[in-house]
């Protein structure tokens, strides 16, 4: 049994024109676009000294060293989603702990990634201090 249908015709799958529309809408449908990453200037950290149970929110710039209880935190980096985007904020710190005695070299307790939605996939291991990122701002 032939199929000569016209409308046949026109959606069998042979036709080049056909198969180019379908992958265009596959590739403009089915595949999500990446947001970019808008840079901060302004990062919150969120400090916890387990030995007092204290809680501090710390504010610092970019590439500006602070300083809680004996340890130093720079941030290198800092970048956060667009509003739009589901809420991530990711931060590159480097931790030093400098101890009581200034005149000892400090020793580098975390260097890499935080991320605000998930702060125990790259946690700080210290046995007196906690910190997490909280946001990171543009301004």
């Amino acid at each position: 049994m032939a199929r000569t249908n016209p409308v046949w015709r026109t959606l069998n799958m042979t036709n080049p024109k056909i198969i180019f529309a379908a992958m265009v809408l596959y590739v403009s449908y089915a595949m999500p676009v990446a947001a970019e990453w808008i840079d901060g200037k302004i990062v919150v950290l969120q400090g916890l000294d387990k030995i007092t149970a204290r809680i501090t929110t710390l504010t610092t710039a970019i590439d500006t060293p602070l300083r809680f209880g004996t340890l130093q935190l720079t941030v290198n980096r800092c970048a956060f989603r667009p509003p739009e985007e589901p809420p991530e904020n990711v931060a590159f710190l480097t931790i030093l702990d400098r101890g009581h005695d200034l005149s000892l070299a400090p020793k580098s307790v975390f260097t890499g990634w935080m991320f605000s939605s998930s702060p125990a996939v790259s946690a700080m291991e210290h046995p007196v201090y906690d910190i997490t990122l909280l946001s990171c701002r543009a301004q």
